[in-house]
């Protein structure tokens, strides 16, 4: 590992996949193909391009066939974070990996069906760049309405000059949407409950502490939530 601020990341391939229907009646989200391969052979692609050496995958809906999936893969090494009893979301599965002792302090965390092309960084490289253990409990790539594709909300987050997120006001436009990519401390998941909970309560309190941190990625991010995202995606990635 050089220049980042951690060697592991936990990749979120948990979900129902619901908004990609049908595609996703048979197969897990994380396994629907966008140019030539699974959704998350791209986050795991990047990670081993960017060289975090441990991807710790958490499986509930179909697991048994993401599991087989990343199994396969020499780079990064693949631990299952195994949630088929229960799902958890997002907070309840980061929080499980951790009390597991499957994460070190700090490390990154991204959702399995992101895709995105760098920019003058990697996006892991700008997470790293960023990070200050002192001042934050977890730092956001976050990005501008103009380099989000297929993108059709009101956005995420405000951010100040210092870079501290506070959340989109009902009723408003934020500038800044979350890509789903983070580094995240173990004090952002401090008393956390027990079961399933969203991260956003875990942000919310950060917020609140002043501790929830942003950073602006310089690269293109593709929403890719509906099955209608996948073939302008597709353009997108070939002409780089």
């Amino acid at each position: 590992m050089t220049g980042l601020a951690s060697d592991t990341a936990m990749v979120m391939a948990a979900g129902l996949g619901k908004r990609m229907r049908p595609l996703t009646a048979t197969q897990p989200k994380p396994m629907v193909r966008v140019a030539g391969k699974p959704l998350i052979d791209h986050a795991l692609d990047r990670l081993a391009e960017a060289g975090v050496a441990k991807a710790v995958v958490n499986v509930h809906y179909l697991g048994d066939a993401v599991e087989a999936h990343v199994g396969k893969r020499p780079l990064p090494k693949v631990v299952i974070s195994d949630e088929r009893g229960a799902l958890l979301e997002t907070g309840g599965g980061m929080t499980k990996a951790l009390r597991a002792g499957l994460l070190p302090d700090p490390f990154f965390c991204l959702n399995a069906d992101n895709i995105w092309l760098d920019g003058p960084r990697d996006a892991f490289a700008d997470l790293s760049a960023g990070w200050d253990s002192e001042r934050m409990d977890a730092l956001l790539l976050v990005v501008p309405h103009s380099r989000a594709a297929n993108f059709r909300g009101d956005g995420d987050f405000h951010m100040d000059p210092l870079g501290r997120l506070s959340r989109r006001k009902p009723g408003r436009i934020a500038p800044y949407i979350y890509t789903g990519i983070q580094l995240v401390s173990h004090r952002l998941l401090r008393d956390a409950p027990e079961g399933a909970f969203s991260t956003m309560m875990l942000w919310e309190r950060a917020i609140a502490e002043g501790r929830l941190y942003g950073t602006n990625f310089t690269g293109r991010w593709f929403e890719v939530g509906t099955p209608d995202a996948i073939k302008p995606t597709e353009e997108a990635l070939r002409s780089g």
